[in-house]
Parts: structure tokens; sequence; C-alpha cells
């Protein structure tokens, strides 16, 4: 009985010690001393807490207070051998008052520390804890204090509970606390400070409120507002500096996220992979607007000379046959508009997704299955046409002597837009550093690159439509356009079969599968409303099976495409593109690069995409060649294959490193080399075996 006896009279004991500390009321706020525990047990950690209480209205300050204000102080008085460790700042909010903008706290905030407790304390005595709290607590008007709290806890031999009252509270607010979350945190100082910051904690995210809260008053300027990219892997603020922005060394503070704060310190140095628009800090400083501009529309103009742009070669050449003119330069017009529209619309696009943080980037619309399997079917239906199945006035290539105007332009119009919704995923030379550069600006400046870009892309077809010199050197329309219609079909049809191809790497063997399927009905329906449109032309009227026919066919296969989920195939790797000849392929992954360049290991990384036309040439020409396998046998070099057909935010987050925002790119990481070397975006064998040859300097 003695044994349980003493227990209940340490347990009574530990109650009435709770109950030792009192809280003191000051104007406005409540001051008072608590402890996480009920007792503090040898060589342990205690956390004390100074609490404060703010009445409604009023607040206490942040250890930045911002501009204007006072942090808390606490001054512990503690039995000899007990020292006190830094305060553990809850993350505070934002207090504008006015032009100024202050840090801290409304209502209660709970300011805890760690107390270290010596080994030798003795079990069964007590310990007295006292505080002198010096605070500014504000509203309209501040009133500063002084309020001297203490705290009476009996020494125990095991360890003790909670704390009754204040032992969960204390517990949650150290856990909510801002600590290191194994964010890469980077910073460059222009004029601006730009901080990018990236990490597994903010891979995906889309807040919706996020703000850094300088540990210095005087880094940032802490009344202006702070302007937030979202990347696929972290945030790049750009905050404008203050007066110890351009000398700092460092960047420390605490990035609110919505409801979670962390700890950071960046260092200066070229932003993380996936940290925002800005992808290279350092890069976006060399390229302004005007250059920018003229980039893109140089980018444009090469771009038609890719083999991006093969698909829809047929669609160019069909419209330079039509008549000349007037009519030809009109149709030139509307095509430009198509291509201008729809650059603008997916740039758009673009640009708000990034924006809410989606992992995205140039070509995107093909990273969607559903929308390459609606492309594949325009495609096939376009193809019919000019093989003649039937005919439409507003088709994709509008050939025939019968059509109206209208009916030119619209088509015009339709096919400038369809040219771009299939060639502009890829990218070519100028388009890189254009289109990265877009991105780390505001939406008109960024809109102004993309329209740059849709001209260039625009610019010869336009260029030759609006000259009447060279309108008149074209071929008079003739019985020879019939043949020509029918020829250029086929690269219709090419294209439709590699969009299946494409849909298949997604998808596998099913949606390929669903898409036949869809093609089957759609082809059916052109056949009977061509049967339609024949009956009509020789007098015979309506026919009703046939024009039901191809309604209900139609539908069909739209239906079929529409109700397809298109999920990628169950266990699918993250590399569907398979490595082209005799190259033994490694998947890419952020890590396993950051390994083997640390092991000075050579690495060629490909990023490529099975909806990238000119990916897909350069590893048939170049990656396939036995002189291109035998130098990577040589340097030692590990070859990475970096399949961006469907989404990744890894592969989105080293594009944006690079400054890019599409494929192909091409990455060459020679041993001990700070930097990859960027090879051209059209390849040759002797290309690929020269960077090969590459040594660090």
């Amino acid at each position: 009985m003695r044994p349980l006896l003493a227990v209940i009279i340490c347990a009574l004991a530990l109650v009435g010690r709770e109950a030792a500390a009192t809280p003191v009321r000051a104007p406005h706020v409540t001051v008072e001393l608590a402890a996480q525990t009920a007792g503090a047990a040898p060589g342990s950690t205690l956390y004390a807490a100074v609490i404060l209480t703010a009445d409604k209205g009023w607040h206490t300050y942040w250890r930045n207070p911002g501009d204007a204000g006072e942090a808390t102080k606490i001054t512990w008085t503690l039995p000899a051998g007990w020292p006190a460790g830094e305060i553990v700042w809850p993350a505070p909010r934002r207090l504008p008052v006015g032009p100024i903008m202050n840090y801290g706290y409304e209502g209660r905030a709970i300011l805890a520390a760690p107390i270290e407790i010596p080994a030798g304390a003795a079990p069964g005595a007590g310990a007295h804890l006292a505080a002198s709290v010096d605070y500014l607590v504000c509203a309209e008007v501040c009133v500063p204090g002084t309020a001297k709290v203490d705290l009476a806890l009996p020494v125990t031999a095991g360890a003790p509970p909670l704390d009754r009252t204040w032992g969960k509270i204390i517990t949650d607010a150290l856990l909510a606390a801002p600590k290191p979350a194994g964010l890469d945190a980077k910073f460059r100082y222009a004029g601006p400070l730009t901080l990018a910051v990236a990490g597994p904690a903010l891979t995906g995210v889309k807040p919706s409120d996020v703000y850094f809260y300088p540990y210095s008053d005087t880094l940032i300027d802490q009344a202006k507002p702070q302007a937030v990219e979202r990347g696929p892997r972290g945030l790049t603020l750009t905050l404008a500096s203050g007066s110890a922005g351009a000398h700092a060394a460092s960047v420390a503070g605490v990035l609110a996220v919505d409801n979670k704060a962390y700890e950071i310190t960046a260092t200066p140095g070229p932003a993380p992979a996936g940290a925002g628009g800005l992808g290279a800090l350092g890069k976006r400083q060399g390229l302004g607007l005007p250059v920018a501009l003229v980039f893109a529309f140089l980018g444009g103009v090469i771009l038609n000379l890719m083999p991006c742009v093969f698909p829809i070669l047929s669609m160019k050449a069909a419209a330079l046959a039509r008549r000349g003119g007037g009519a030809a330069r009109g149709e030139g017009l509307a095509f430009l508009g198509g291509v201008l529209i729809t650059f603008l619309g997916l740039a758009g696009a673009l640009i708000a997704a990034r924006s809410a943080g989606e992992a995205v980037g140039w070509g995107f619309q093909l990273q969607s299955p559903l929308t390459v399997a609606l492309l594949a079917l325009v495609m096939l239906a376009a193809a019919l046409n000019l093989s003649g199945l039937y005919e439409i006035g507003t088709s994709a290539q509008g050939l025939g002597s019968g059509l109206a105007a209208r009916g030119e332009i619209v088509t015009s119009a339709l096919t400038g837009a369809l040219a771009v919704v299939v060639a502009a995923p890829c990218t070519a030379p100028f388009m890189g550093p254009a289109l990265g550069f877009a991105l780390t600006q505001g939406p008109a400046s960024a809109l102004a690159v993309f329209l740059a870009l849709g001209a260039g892309f625009a610019a010869p077809f336009t260029a030759i439509a609006l000259s009447p010199a060279l309108t008149r050197r074209l071929p008079k329309p003739g019985p020879w356009m019939d043949g020509l219609k029918k020829a250029l079909a086929f690269p219709m049809y090419a294209a439709a079969a590699w969009l299946a191809w494409v849909l298949a790497q997604q998808t596998g063997p099913i949606g390929q599968a669903r898409l036949y399927a869809a093609a089957l009905a759609l082809a059916l329906a052109a056949w009977l409303f061509g049967v339609d449109q024949r009956r009509r032309a020789a007098g015979e009227g309506r026919g009703l099976v046939p024009a039901a026919g191809a309604a209900a066919s139609l539908i069909i296969a739209l239906a079929v495409v529409g109700a397809a989920s298109f999920e990628p195939p169950h266990g699918a790797s993250a590399s569907a593109v398979p490595a082209p000849g005799k190259l033994a392929a490694t998947p890419y992954s952020p890590d396993r690069l950051a390994a083997l360049r640390t092991a000075g290991t050579p690495v060629l990384v490909n990023f490529t995409a099975a909806w990238c036309v000119t990916c897909q040439v350069n590893e048939r020409i170049a990656f396939s060649s036995p002189d291109v396998a035998a130098a990577m046998k040589r340097a030692g070099a590990i070859y990475m294959v970096a399949d961006w057909t469907n989404r990744d935010s890894a592969i989105a987050g080293a594009l944006a490193d690079q400054g890019r925002i599409g494929v192909p790119l091409y990455l060459y990481y020679a041993p001990g080399a700070a930097a990859p070397q960027v090879l051209p975006q059209l390849l040759t064998p002797a290309i690929l075996v020269g960077a090969l040859s590459t040594k660090a300097g």
C-alpha cells in the first residue's frame, strides 16, 4: 500500500503545482507563463511558454515587427544550470496600417522556449521559473509594458505528463511553428530581390496566399506587394529591395504558403528547378522584351522548316494552289488571323495554368489523350475530304471551284488554327529563349512574345498571299488541282496515323482501339454524307437514309472518343518512348542525374515526347547512329530519356531550369562541368559525337 500511497501523493502534488502560475493582467493584454508538461525530468528539455493574449482589435509583434512596432523580449530567471534557448516564434500575420506593413499576432501568441534540465537535478525538489516580458501592444495607439510572470514546477523522476491546461496547446503551437522542410532556396539581387524556392513540400501545390516574412527589417520594402510566380515544384517571389537587399549574403525568413509556414535560408545563385516562371534566375536579365520579340518572330519563321510542320504541309500546299489576286490576299490575312488567335489562346491557357501551379509547357495540348484523339479524327476527316469521299465548303483544305469566297476565308482561318495546334508543340531555334523569357514577364509582355511567334509562323504563307508578283507566278487553277488534292490527302492520313501512335504511347492499346472504332464510325459518316451529296447533285433529292446514317455515325464517333477515359496503361513506366538504336536508356530522374554528376559521370539527356515530330526524327537519325553508340561507350556516358509525352512535373521543372518550356531539348553534362552544354534542336550524328568528346573547361 505504501508505494501506491506515494504515487497518489506525488500526483496530488503535481496537480497543485499546475495552479502555481498566476496570469498578469495589463492594459489590453494578459501575460502568463506556462509549461508544456506538469514537471521537469532530469536530463530532458522542457518547453516553457510566455502566453500573450491581446484584447480584441489589439496585437503584439513578431521577431521582425515590420515597419513599426517592437518585438516581444523575454528575460529569464531560472535555477542555476537551467539554460534557456531561443524563442520558437509562431508564424506571424500581416498587420497593414495605412502605408506601412507590420508583422505580429492578433489574439493569443504562444512564445515557447526550450529549457535544458541538468541531469543532476534532484527528483522531488521544486523549481521556480520566472520571466520578465517586455512587450508592445497596439491598435490605433500603442501601449508598451513589462510583465513579470513566474511558475513553480516539481522535478520528477520520470517523464511528466502534459500540463492539463496548456500542454496540448503548447504542443500544437510547437508543431505548427515554421521549420526547415528540405526546401532549396536561391536569391538574386537585380534592383528587385528575386527569391526562388523549390522542394518536395511545394511540389504540386496550388497556393492562393503566399508571403515571405524576412527576419531582417531592412532586407525588403515590407510595404510593397510581393509578386508570386507558381511553378511545378515551387515558387518564385519578386520583392522590392530594402536598404540591406543589395548587400545581403543570405536571405532568411519564413515562407508562408496558405496555412503552412517554412523556415528558409536562401543563398545567391540560379533558381532551383521548377521554382516558377523564372527558370534560371540569371538567364532572364540578358534578354529584354525587344530582343525576345525578334527571337520569337525568327523562331516562328524557322518553325516552318522543322519536321513538326510535316503533318500540315499539305494544308499550306493546297492553300497556295488556290485562286490568285484578291481572293489569295483575303485568304492570306485569314490564315494570319487564325494563326494569331490560336497562338494567343494557347498562350493564355498556358500562362493561366502555370500561374495556378500546373506543370505544363508549350505543347501541353498534346499531353491530353482526348485532344490527341480528337485531332486524329480531324486529320482523318480532312484526308477523306481531300480524297473526294465528300465535299464541304469549309473543309480544312477548302479545295474545289464551287466554294464561296466566305467559305474560303473561314477555311483559311481554320487551316491556320489547326496548323498551330499540330505544329506548335515543338520548338525551333530562337523559340526556346524567347518563350522562356515570356513566362517570366507579366501577361501583356508574355502575350506580345507569343504574338510575335505567331506572326513569324504565318509570315511565309501570308507574304506570298499578299504579294501580287508572287501570286501571279502560281499555277493557274485547272483540272490538275483535283489530282493534287487527292495526292495531298496522304500526308493527312500519315498525320492521323502518327497521332494514333502518340495516343498508344499515352494510353496503351485500349485507347488506340477506341480511337480506331471512332475512326471507323467517322469514315462511315463521311461516306454516307458523300452519298447524300452526290444524290442531290444528280437531282435525286436528299436521301433520308444516307443523311440520317451520316449523322448517327458521326455522333457515335464523337461518343466513343468523348466517353473514353484514356487512362495511361497499368504499370506504365515514366518513359514511354523507347531508346532508339543501340543506346541503353535510363528514365530521367533529377536525383539520379545529380548523383551521376557528383560522381563525375558524363550524362546525355534527351527531353522528348511522342507528339514531337522533330524529336522522333532526331532519334531515328542521330541517336540511332552506331557512331553515337561508340562515342557514348568511349566517354562512359549515361543516356537519359526525359519523356514528356504525358505531364511530368519533374521534367517540367528541369525544362524551366534551362529557361525552356518545350521540347526538344538536348543537354550534355561533361564530367565536372558546372553547367550543361545545350545541343542544337536539329541533330546529326556528328553533333552528338562532337559533344561526347567535350571535356569540362
